[in-house]
């Protein structure tokens, strides 16, 4: 597990910044409930100037801020405020919605405004499930356009995948298409039930361990990442260590023989129906980083509102009202979520909760407890690690 340079205490690692809830897409699981046009409550183009100039006079190593939505591109000003942010000194991404509006001309603009990298989201191996998904049809092959102009361009290249149990038998073609893309990362998105992702159902804890296994060892194909999954940091640390604390089960081997069949025949790294094959080349797999939801990581929604994360709806502060790096440093709510001595149940527990930590958007969403157990992990602690704790207390 990689740990930051930064003293995650002062300052942010990667502020996620919504721009607008305005999107052309009407996506199932979207935690903003996004609209087709911007309020007049959206930040204006110096009201984001000023937060970039506050993380910048931070001085290295700065914050990366990446700028959401809804869709960005939505803003006729993504390419100035993009400009503004890199000639700071920040280190800039754009994670656009897969629309008409990710034309190769908007893409190249930013890439010549100072963005270093863009992340498409993709839900489906098929243009059928993936605009199902979206509800808009010709998404699929816009976001397909779009990450191939986003290369042609330059910019480095993400691929954001959501699971739940809609779109899990989806991974192993999704999978596959990451690979063709020639995608650095594949950021996997773990459903959080909020905004209309409400509708959807997540994953039970069963569930995600399998995904989560399956997931790493198809790391040895494609590099990837977990969102809204820490634990993920905790099967890593523990396969490192030799120790599995269950066997894969049905869901696993399902996925598994899914990608074998997705996968190209003339691939030259093709996995066999298990992980044996794969289990030697660990050159693609990537370290987890141990960061989370208001640790390292903060959101500012298109109104000024600084939350842990877009996925957990407890606001800390405005940015209208006070400067971005003086509310993450000294608010109560992020100062209580970086301190894993005040986290309960199984991840207070946990003797590896400093660096997993639970996901505490998943923890409040369905308990209202944003320091309660994250009830989607399946794990366990030893009776080692309560008598730690409780030496602790």
């Amino acid at each position: 597990v990689r740990h930051t340079r930064f003293d995650l205490g002062r300052r942010p690692f990667l502020v996620l910044f919504e721009l607008t809830r305005a999107c052309d897409l009407a996506c199932r699981h979207c935690r903003a409930e996004s609209v087709p046009h911007a309020g007049p409550d959206d930040l204006t183009t110096k009201e984001v100037q000023g937060v970039l100039d506050d993380l910048a006079s931070l001085g290295p190593p700065r914050p990366r801020v990446v700028f959401t939505g809804g869709d960005p591109l939505k803003r006729d000003d993504l390419e100035l405020l993009v400009e503004h942010a890199a000639g700071s000194g920040l280190s800039v991404a754009v994670s656009p919605a897969g629309t008409s509006l990710a034309t190769a001309g908007r893409l190249g603009a930013l890439r010549r405004a100072g963005a270093g990298a863009v992340s498409f989201s993709l839900d489906g191996g098929t243009a059928s499930a993936h605009d199902e998904f979206r509800r808009v049809n010709g998404s699929f092959d816009w976001t397909l356009n779009g990450c191939r102009a986003a290369r042609a361009a330059g910019l480095r290249l993400q691929v954001n995948t959501t699971v739940c149990a809609e779109t899990l038998t989806e991974l192993p073609a999704i999978c596959r298409l990451v690979a063709e893309l020639g995608a650095g990362l594949w950021s996997v998105f773990f459903l959080v039930p909020v905004g209309r992702g409400r509708s959807l159902r997540a994953l039970s804890a069963e569930e995600t361990e399998d995904t989560l296994a399956f997931l790493y060892d198809a790391a040895a194909l494609v590099p990837l990442k977990t969102t809204e999954a820490p634990s993920f940091r905790r099967l890593a640390v523990h396969r490192l260590e030799g120790r599995c604390e269950r066997e894969p089960g049905p869901l696993y081997w399902d996925l598994w023989r899914r990608l074998e069949a997705a996968w190209p025949e003339s691939a030259p790294e093709r996995p066999v129906c298990g992980p044996s094959t794969l289990a030697e080349r660990p050159a693609k797999r990537r370290s987890p980083l141990s960061v989370g939801d208001g640790r390292g990581v903060v959101f500012v929604s298109h109104r000024g509102d600084v939350q842990p994360s877009g996925f957990l709806p407890l606001v800390a502060g405005n940015v209208r009202c006070a400067p971005l790096s003086a509310i993450y440093a000294g608010s109560p709510l992020l100062r209580a979520l970086r301190d894993p001595r005040l986290l309960r149940g199984r991840c207070g527990r946990c003797e590896l909760r400093e660096v997993c930590g639970g996901s505490r958007a998943q923890a409040f969403a369905r308990s209202g407890d944003p320091l309660g157990e994250d009830p989607t992990c399946a794990y366990d602690p030893p009776e080692r690690a309560k008598a730690v704790s409780a030496e602790e207390a």
